[in-house]
């Protein structure tokens, strides 16, 4: 599909517009970023139910209540969290002899996923702020309606708190052709791609940087030690949060035998239907039929998947659906990003260690998994030999893997290192998203550092501008040509000036 020049030209145009807004941005000082993120973040929360509602009415997915509690929390609540640091100013180490000058990163494409978009749109857009980056948002056509909505009040509010116009634009008619060509221009600075495996290759593929994240798989083993009746309550309520939606989810259950009974009684009084043998087969069915997952039933809620299934689980929280085999071939743990949970027996640590290795071979890797117990041990040796950078422990891995219920950074993007493919291994932050330039002096005693305190590199003295000139010969010249060095050199002069 050919892109039309003229929607091409107009995407151009907005990076332009963006590197414009990038570089006024960068010479702001900490007190006006500040006010700017902090308008931008007033403006999100305030809209936050508005654009849950919007978010499920338009993509189809999730739950409106817990759309709204991360559109609130990826908005005041992300400013609140970084509101102590300092992104801006210089970094002094006298001890090292070192001076750190913030970099941004500059201008920034934001890829935007149909399963989080508005509270994706928030979090990366007051990342790039509190930063000093300008950001463009390349919602998935499937929420592109109301992401450039939110966008659109974003830039409103930034831009009346004293943002440079253009330091937030939004890609309203977004398409793969389109995206492409934008990604690879190189007034892009740095790419963020949240999404599918496709949509984080061609990122990659776009020769700019690039962060970009894979698919999650989470395992989650439950021991002996355990306490099973707030394992049961905070597995059930992490799996059913937001109808499964985020890719740190839970997807297999790997239960220690000796209490997997028990467990599997407190997850049904925490609301889990347990499926019979038969319902679980009417389950693989529909979920995974012969190309990959249905993706119909994406963010759906369990009745509803119940129901399309053939069989009836009134008020179920979410659907468990106890499997013999943990390996890939078994297409019930693999990744499900809806409220259907596989149960596994496992006798020891080192069964459930080899099973959540399986399970994670094909897809997974880097990401997530989740532990509740209290053997140390156990915990230790989990972590320490399955494929996943975030282990949360006594935690539901939907928010614990994510940083919201527990001190990992709070994030809408998580990286999955090297064995994931990612070009990050952390969630997503504004560290992220700025450089460091560093003055480093000679480390012998007998050289003295230099007094760099009270120096900001925004309000430096202001410098004599040296005289321009052009070495010329002006007797072969035409009066035509002297007259336009003679302009060409007073507008050098004012712009250096300025």
């Amino acid at each position: 599909m050919k892109v039309p020049d003229a929607r091409l030209e107009q995407g151009r145009m907005m990076l332009d517009r963006a590197r414009w807004a990038a570089a006024k941005l960068a010479k702001m000082d900490r007190v006006s970023v500040q006010r700017v993120t902090d308008a931008v973040a007033k403006a999100g929360h305030a809209k936050a139910q508005h654009f849950a509602e919007c978010a499920v009415r338009e993509t189809g997915m999730g739950v409106i209540d817990h759309k709204r509690l991360k559109n609130e929390a990826c908005s005041t609540g992300i400013a609140d969290l970084y509101a102590h640091e300092d992104f801006v100013a210089p970094r002094i180490d006298v001890g090292k002899k070192i001076v750190e000058l913030p970099r941004p990163a500059g201008v920034i494409f934001a890829l935007i996923p149909v399963t989080n978009p508005i509270a994706t749109v928030y979090f990366k857009t007051l990342l790039a702020l509190m930063t000093r980056n300008a950001i463009i948002l390349s919602p998935h056509p499937q929420a592109k309606a109301c992401c450039a909505e939110a966008a659109r009040l974003l830039a409103e509010a930034a831009k009346a708190a004293g943002a440079p116009d253009g330091v937030i634009q939004v890609i309203a008619e977004p398409d793969i052709p389109l995206i492409e060509k934008l990604m690879s221009d190189e007034r892009v600075d740095l790419i963020v791609a949240t999404g599918g495996p496709s949509v984080v290759k061609a990122a990659y593929r776009s020769g700019n940087p690039a962060f970009g994240v894979g698919p999650g798989n989470a395992p989650v083993l439950v021991d002996d030690t355990a306490d099973l009746r707030l394992a049961a309550k905070r597995i059930v309520e992490s799996k059913s949060f937001d109808n499964s939606i985020l890719c740190t989810n839970e997807s297999v259950v790997l239960a220690f035998s000796t209490i997997a009974d028990r467990l599997l009684e407190a997850m049904k009084s925490a609301g889990a239907h347990v499926c019979s043998s038969e319902e679980t087969v009417k389950l693989r069915n529909l979920l995974f039929p012969e190309h990959g997952f249905n993706i119909g039933m994406i963010g759906k809620d369990a009745n509803l998947i119940a129901r399309a299934a053939g069989f009836n689980a009134p008020n179920a929280k979410i659907l468990v659906t106890p499997v013999d085999l943990v390996q890939p071939e078994e297409r019930l743990v693999r990744e499900k990003l809806c409220p259907v949970l596989a149960f596994a027996r496992v006798q020891n640590i080192d069964q459930a260690i080899s099973a959540a290795r399986s399970m994670m071979r094909k897809a997974g890797r880097g990401h997530s998994a989740a532990v509740h117990s209290k053997n140390e041990a156990n915990i230790l040796a989990f972590a320490a030999t399955v494929p996943a950078l975030r282990v949360a422990v006594n935690a539901g891995c939907s928010l614990g893997a994510s940083g919201f219920e527990t001190n990992l950074g709070p994030s809408m993007t998580i990286g999955t290192g090297f064995a994931g493919g990612s070009s990050i291994g952390d969630n997503l932050t504004p560290h992220h998203f700025v450089h460091f330039a560093r003055i480093a002096y000679n480390k012998e005693a007998a050289e003295a550092f230099g007094n760099f305190a009270g120096l900001d590199p925004l309000d430096l003295p202001k410098r004599e501008a040296a005289p321009l000139s052009l070495a010329v010969d002006n007797s072969s010249d035409s009066e035509l040509r002297r007259e336009l060095r003679r302009i060409i050199l007073e507008e050098l002069s004012a712009v250096l000036a300025a």
